[in-house]
Order: C-alpha cells, then structure tokens, then sequence
C-alpha cells in the first residue's frame, strides 16, 4: 500500500520509504489505530469548524426513491457534552409539493415526532441501567418470538386464551361487557418506543396462562429439538419468580410514565403544561417508591400462586452464580428484589 502510493506521490516516496529509518515501517496495529486517530480528529475539527458557535445544525439531502417519488432525508449534526460531533437520522420527508409552507409542516412535524422519540429512549435505557431488568427484556421478547413464530402457534394461542376467557366467565371471575375480554395476541416491543415496552408487557400479563399453555405443548410436543429447546428456555423464564416480579413491577412503573409520554403527543400541549406534567409524574413515581413495595410483593406474590410459580423466602440469603462470583455482600432475598432491582428502577 506504501509503494503504491509513493508510486502517485514523491513527498511519500521521499520522506517515508526514502529518507525513514529502515526499522520505522508504521505498519504495526498501534500504529494504524493511532494514524487513524489522527485522521477522525482532523475530521472531527473541520466539521467543528463548519460548525462554529453554533450548539447544532440541520441537514437537508433530496433524492428519489426507487419509485421516482422525492424525499428528503433529515439529519442534525451536533456536539456532545465530551465536544465530539455527532450526526443523527431524524426522518425522511416525502416532498408532496413545492411549495415551502407544506414543506415547512413536513420538517416540523419530523423534528416533533423525534423528539418524542429520544425522550421515549431515555426511559427505556434508564429502566435497562438495571442489568435484571434488562436481562429481563431480553427473555420477555424471546418468550414472544417462541410463541408468536407461526400462524399455527398465534392460533393456538388465541384458542387457548379464549377457552380461558371462557371458563373464568362461566365460574364468575370476570366481568362481561361490551369491549371487554376481546382475543388478541401478544405485542412485540420497539427499541425506541417506551409505549410498545408498556404494550408488551400488559399483553403478557393478559395472556399469561394462554402462553404458559402454548410453550409447555411446545415443549412436549415440538416437531424439532430446537424448537423443544427453544420452548423449554422460554418456559423456564416465564415460570421464573425473578420474571413475574419484573413483569409486575415495569407495569406499575410504565403505566405512570406512559400517561406522561402520551401526553407529550398532544399537538396542543405547551412547556409550562409541560413542566406541571414533569412535576406530576416524578412525585407519582416518588410516592411509588416509597409506599408501594407492600402492595406489588403482594399482587405478585398472588400471581404466582394463581399460576403455581415457587415464591423463594423473603427472609433467606439471596444468591447466584454471578452475585456469589463478584463477591458482593451477603443480602436477603427481600433486599435484592426491593433495593438492587425495585429502587435501583426508579431511581434511574
């Protein structure tokens, strides 16, 4: 690569090959990273200079798409809280016509709709902080993707579900009303849409017994071992305690926030509403903290024997192979269901 540039320039024939030491090649890794390097700050410092004072700008490309129909890809370039310069896809703009008060309402509304978006993404990323919360999610979309693979297993799913809703009708344990009991399936969550989280998980509550019906025939009867396996490793984390508590606990905490964020959405809403809507949330969320720990141990914990899940001693040490790993201190069962994952959650 050297030669064949030394070949189009004589200032890299002349200085490196010619005139460098014989031992001074430049071609080890750290010395690739570190002229790499050089070059992103090159880079990085003209677009800081591109950019001036300014805190952000916005960037406006047009092309056409396959089907001739034109668009405009919006992007904002930035500099971060650490000066690096940052660049990030808002959305792509159909144009419908030329005229710039249209386009104008195209722009604004892309810029609201993403906004909207990173306050849902910081939500969702705080509540992940919590290593059991996200490992949680993880195994929560794993259990949807097992059993919502196929046509067949969403079937099986809705004719589970409504034999369910059928039963708890006739021996009076549910309510009848216009609405009420319809047969869906289980929602998918969106990595940047906190309400799709808050979706999935009412839709698992929902259906629990249903889906816990529809993996352990999975498990029993799968025409493949993988998807044995597959059903088995999604049953054993949904009968889990650690998932229902989980489960449970984002619905108390998500059904708070997804009021707030559905608020935002409200094309009439403005900042001093806004801010009474920041306020509101947060003292919620802060009297959920402090004065509900009873009540969620005591809905899940009679979750658990509806659906005949073990609940572990409250009072004994708590321990697993990574906590007994680390060495951390010795803990009940009650402070790390409580401390490390309720309050951790919230405080976050």
């Amino acid at each position: 690569m050297l030669k064949l540039l030394a070949s189009y320039n004589k200032e890299v024939d002349a200085v490196v090959l010619e005139n460098a030491p014989q031992n001074a090649i430049y071609t080890s890794p750290s010395i690739q990273k570190e002229i790499l390097h050089v070059f992103a700050r090159k880079v990085q410092n003209e677009v800081r200079n591109e950019i001036g004072n300014a805190k952000f700008c916005l960037i406006v490309d047009e092309a056409r798409d396959e089907s001739k129909r034109e668009q405009m890809a919006l992007v904002v370039r930035f500099v971060d809280k650490h000066e690096f310069v940052k660049e990030r896809l808002i959305d792509v703009v159909h144009v419908k016509d030329t005229t710039s008060t249209t386009l104008k309402q195209e722009i604004c509304s892309a810029l609201s709709h993403h906004n909207l978006n990173i306050q849902n993404l910081a939500l969702v990323a705080a509540a992940k902080e919590v290593v059991d919360v996200h490992a949680f999610f993880q195994s929560l979309s794993n259990v949807i993707n097992v059993v919502c693979s196929s046509c067949k297993r969403s079937d099986e799913l809705r004719f589970a579900y409504a034999t369910e809703i059928s039963h708890l009708v006739a021996t009076n344990q549910i309510e009848t009303k216009k609405g009420a009991n319809q047969i869906g399936t289980l929602k998918r969550s969106g990595d940047t849409k906190w309400s799709s989280h808050f979706n999935s998980i009412c839709s698992l509550l929902r259906m629990f017994g249903a889906t816990t019906s529809v993996l352990e025939d999975l498990v029993t009867n799968g025409s493949t071992y993988y998807q044995r396996g597959d059903a088995t490793y999604a049953l054993k984390s949904l009968l889990s305690f650690g998932f229902v508590f989980i489960l449970h606990m984002m619905k108390e905490i998500m059904g708070i926030t997804d009021k707030f964020c559905q608020a935002l959405q409200q094309k009439s809403q403005d900042t001093l509403n806004a801010m009474h809507l920041v306020s509101s949330t947060k003292s919620m969320i802060q009297q959920l903290r402090d004065s509900s720990w009873g009540a969620l141990l005591e809905k899940v914990s009679s979750f658990c024997n509806d659906h005949a899940i073990q609940i572990p001693d409250m009072g004994a040490f708590f321990s697993d192979i990574i906590w007994s790993r680390r060495k951390k201190d010795v803990v009940t069962v009650e402070h790390h269901y409580r401390v490390d994952i309720f309050t951790s959650v919230i405080d976050f």
